[in-house]
C-alpha cells in the first residue's frame, strides 16, 4: 500500500504566512515614516545626511554580520523539520546563536573603533562618527534577533517575528524623536561655543535616532527570546520523540551553516551595499564637480530620508514574501515536489506585482502631496524623485523577491553573479550620468532604477534555468500594470477634484483609500485575480464574498 505523502502546513499556508509578515512589514515601515516626519523637521535634512550615511555603513555592516542569519536558519531548520529531524534543526539553531555571537561581537567592535575613518574618508561626512558609534552595539543585537526570527520563520510561523518587529519600531520611534529633540538642543549649544551650532546641533540630534534604533532592537530582542524560551521546551518534547537515524555532528553543524550563510550573506551584501557605494561615489564626484558640501548634504538627505523611505514601505511586502518563502521552497525542494516549487514561486511573484504596481502608479502621480502631507517639503526636486523614480519601487520588489526564491531552491550563489553583474554595470551608469550629463543626485536615481531592472531580469533567467519557471507576464505583469496605470490617473484626477475644497492632507488620504478601491475594482474586472488567491490577503474572505455578490467574481 502506497503511503500517504505528508504535507507540510507551511507549504500550504507560506502566502498567508508572507501576509503577516508583510502587514507588520507595512505597520513597522509606516511607523518608521511617521516618526521620521518629526525627527526630520527636528534635525533637518542635514541632520538626516549624518543620520542616514551612519545607517547606511550600520546597514552593509549589519548585512555581513547577521543579516543573512534569519534566510539561513530559516532554510535549513525547514528542510530538518520537514524530514522529521527534530534533533538536527536544534542543533542548527545552536550552532546559529554561536556564529551570531562571533560575526556579530566582531563587526560591533570593528565599527565602534573604525567609525572616525569609515565616516571621514570613505562617507565624506565626519560629523556622522556619533551616531555611527553608538550603532555598534545593535550589530550584536541584531544578530541575535537574526537566528530567533529564522528559527521561527523556518517552523512555518511569522507571528512571533511580526510582532516583535512591530515592538521593536514603536520603541524606536518613541525613543528616536524625544532624543533627537533633547540633544538636538544640546547640539546646538555646544555649537554655540564651537562656532556652528546648525551642524553640531544636527549632528547630535542625529545620534537621537541612532539611540532609538539601538533601544527599539533591545527591546524585540527581549520579547522574542521570551517567546523562544517558551517554545524550547515544546521542542525538547518533540526531540525525546525524534527516532531519526542521521544525527548531524558539530562539525557538519558549522560546515552547512558557513555554505548555506555565506552565499546568502554574499548576495545580500552586494545587493545592499550599492546605496553604500552611491554615497561615496556621488558625493566624491559632486565635490570634483564644483557643488557645495551644503547642496550634496541637502541633496542627499532628502534622497535618504524622503525618496527612500517612502519607496521602502511598499517594497517591504517583497522582503516578507522572500522571507516566507524560503523556508516553503526549501521544504518542497527537499521532497522534490518541482510541481509545487513552480506554484509557489507563480503565487508569489503575482502577490507581489499585485501590491508593487499599485504603489508605484498612487507614488508616482501623488509625489508633491505625499511629501508636503509627510514633510510640509513642496520643494520640486524632492517631488521629482519621487515621481521620476518612483518604479524603482516595481523593480525593486520583484527583484528583492527572486532573490529569495532562487535562495529557496538551493541556487545560493546564484544571486551574488546577478548582484555583481548589476552593481558594476550600475556603477558605470551612475558615473556617466553625473560626468556626461550632469544629472547631480537624479543620477543615482536612475542608476538605481537600472540596477533593480538588471536584477529582475537576471534572476527571473535563472529561476527559467533552475526549475523552468516561466512567467505568466499577462496575469503577473501586463493586467496589473493596466488596472495600475487607470488606477493612478483616477487617483490625480480625483486628488485635483478635492484638493481646492479640502485640505492637502484630507485630499490625498481620500484619494489614496478610493483609487485602493478602484484598484480592486479592475483588477476582478479584468479577471486579474481569483477567489482562492483573494482569500489569502487580510481580510480577503470578506472582499471574496462582497465581489460574488456583486457579480466581479465568480464562486469556485
Amino acid at each position: 500500500m502506497k503511503a500517504k505523502r505528508r504535507t507540510s502546513p507551511q507549504n500550504n499556508n507560506f502566502l498567508m504566512q508572507g501576509s503577516i509578515l508583510a502587514v507588520a512589514s507595512i505597520v513597522s515601515r509606516v511607523i518608521g515614516l511617521v516618526y521620521r516626519v518629526p525627527m526630520q523637521r527636528i534635525i533637518g535634512d542635514v541632520g538626516m545626511d549624518y543620520y542616514s550615511s551612519a545607517y547606511e555603513v550600520y546597514s552593509i555592516l549589519l548585512i555581513i554580520s547577521s543579516y543573512s542569519l534569519p534566510t539561513a536558519v530559516s532554510k535549513l531548520v525547514s528542510a530538518r523539520m520537514e524530514k522529521g529531524q527534530k534533533k538536527n534543526a536544534f542543533r542548527i539553531v545552536r550552532g546559529a546563536f554561536l556564529f551570531a555571537f562571533v560575526s556579530g561581537g566582531a563587526v560591533a567592535v570593528l565599527v565602534f573603533f573604525g567609525a572616525d575613518f569609515l565616516t571621514r574618508e570613505v562617507l565624506n561626512t565626519p560629523l556622522a562618527v556619533f551616531s555611527l558609534r553608538v550603532l555598534s552595539p545593535c550589530l550584536l543585537i541584531a544578530a541575535f534577533l537574526g537566528v530567533i526570527r529564522g528559527f521561527f520563520q523556518g517552523l512555518g510561523t511569522m507571528i512571533p517575528s511580526a510582532v516583535s518587529q512591530i515592538i521593536e519600531q514603536i520603541v524606536n520611534a518613541v525613543v528616536s524623536v524625544a532624543a533627537a529633540f533633547l540633544l538636538f538642543g544640546y547640539g546646538e549649544r555646544i555649537g554655540r561655543v564651537l562656532g556652528d551650532p546648525e551642524k553640531i546641533g544636527s549632528a547630535y540630534g542625529a545620534v537621537g535616532g541612532t539611540i532609538g534604533t539601538v533601544t527599539g532592537a533591545a527591546v524585540g530582542l527581549i520579547f522574542i527570546f521570551l517567546i523562544y524560551l517558551m517554545y524550547r521546551t515544546v521542542l525538547k518534547r518533540q526531540m525525546r520523540r525524534d527516532r531519526s537515524s542521521k544525527e548531524e555532528t558539530a562539525g557538519a553543524v558549522a560546515s552547512v551553516l558557513i555554505l548555506t550563510i555565506v552565499p546568502v550573506l554574499l548576495s545580500s551584501t552586494i545587493y545592499n551595499i550599492s546605496s553604500f557605494i552611491d554615497n561615496g561615489v556621488f558625493k566624491a564626484i559632486a565635490l570634483q564637480q564644483g557643488y557645495s558640501t551644503s547642496d550634496i548634504s541637502i541633496w542627499w538627505g532628502k534622497y535618504t530620508g524622503k525618496y527612500k523611505l517612502i519607496i521602502n514601505v511598499p517594497i517591504a511586502i517583497a522582503s516578507a514574501l522572500a522571507a516566507s518563502s524560503v523556508p516553503a521552497l526549501a521544504a518542497s525542494w527537499a521532497r522534490g515536489d518541482k510541481e509545487r516549487i513552480n506554484s509557489q514561486i507563480d503565487s508569489a511573484i503575482r502577490f507581489t506585482m499585485v501590491i508593487a504596481l499599485p504603489c508605484t502608479a498612487g507614488i508616482g502621480v501623488l509625489a508633491r502631496p505625499i511629501l508636503t502631507m509627510l514633510f510640509n517639503d513642496t520643494s520640486d526636486i524632492a517631488a521629482n524623485m519621487l515621481t521620476y523614480g518612483c518604479v524603482a519601487i516595481a523593480f525593486y520588489s520583484l527583484s528583492t523577491l527572486s532573490n529569495g526564491l532562487l535562495q529557496g531552491i538551493n541556487r545560493l550563489r546564484l544571486p551574488v553573479i546577478n548582484a555583481v553583474i548589476a552593481l558594476v554595470l550600475h556603477l558605470g551608469a551612475l558615473a556617466i550620468m553625473m560626468y556626461a550629463f550632469h544629472l547631480d543626485i537624479f543620477a543615482v536615481i536612475y542608476a538605481n532604477v537600472i540596477y533593480a531592472f538588471l536584477m529582475c531580469v537576471l534572476n527571473q533567467i535563472g529561476l527559467w534555468k533552475a526549475v523552468h519557471y516561466r512567467m505568466n507576464v499577462m496575469k503577473a505583469i501586463l493586467k496589473p500594470a493596466l488596472a495600475a496605470a487607470i488606477m493612478g490617473a483616477g487617483v490625480f484626477g480625483l486628488y485635483k477634484l478635492f484638493e481646492p475644497v479640502l485640505a492637502n492632507t484630507i485630499s490625498t488620504i481620500l484619494s489614496i483609500l478610493l483609487g485602493c478601491i478602484l484598484y480592486l475594482f479592475l483588477l476582478l474586472l479584468f479577471r486579474s485575480i481569483t477567489k482562492a488567491e483573494l482569500e489569502r490577503f487580510p481580510g480577503g474572505k470578506r472582499v471574496a464574498r462582497l465581489a460574488i455578490r456583486l457579480h466581479l467574481l465568480k464562486e469556485e
